[in-house]
């Protein structure tokens, strides 16, 4: 059982259908905290070792962003302020007229466990941002990513479709990948 600390009910369904795959039962606590500013992981790791201490048992947090390589990042460690401050067409508005659309969705677990030191564990995919949203799957920016492989969006891929490859299934996949095997430890 890992006990995973977010407020985002689309995060729960998505890591509750990859965690169903590896045979990982998931506990869901929605436990507020002030995030610090900084990179993906300082955020996972700070609120890994957070929800660890208030509950004294392993947690898992997970934080994600939308890096647009045109916008040299942007929205990136921000990518929920922005979501809901500016918006999908907002971020189109800021990419008229460009031609590199490259862009990548990080996500980054924070796991701790008491007396350690949290750890993280990266995972990206690939994409480009769409000239317009497509699709009403998924959630926040998903309607804008295009997998240029697949030639959809998340935003019109399933959950299921979506979590074969997506940024959260690669940074879940690493941190069973290694909670599992500290089994055999």
């Amino acid at each position: 059982m890992i006990t995973f600390i977010t407020g985002n009910k689309h995060k729960v369904i998505e890591a509750e259908n990859i965690f169903q795959i590896f045979g990982v039962k998931l506990e869901h606590i929605d436990l507020g905290y002030m995030e610090p500013q900084g990179t993906l992981e300082d955020v996972a790791k700070f609120g890994a070792k957070y929800a660890c201490q208030e509950l004294n048992k392993p947690a898992i947090v997970e934080d994600a962003g939308l890096f647009i390589k045109a916008l040299n990042g942007f929205p990136g460690t921000y990518s929920s302020y922005v979501q809901d401050s500016l918006g999908n067409q907002n971020i189109l508005k800021l990419m008229e007229g460009i031609d590199d659309r490259y862009a990548e969705f990080r996500s980054v677990i924070g796991y701790c466990a008491p007396n350690s030191e949290p750890k993280v564990f990266l995972g990206r995919v690939k994409g480009q941002i769409a000239h317009e949203e497509r699709g009403n799957l998924g959630f926040a920016y998903d309607p804008l990513f295009l997998v240029p492989e697949v030639g959809k969006t998340f935003g019109e891929l399933t959950t299921e479709e979506k979590n074969q490859f997506s940024h959260r299934r690669n940074s879940l996949e690493k941190f069973i990948n290694w909670y599992v095997s500290q089994d055999d430890e």
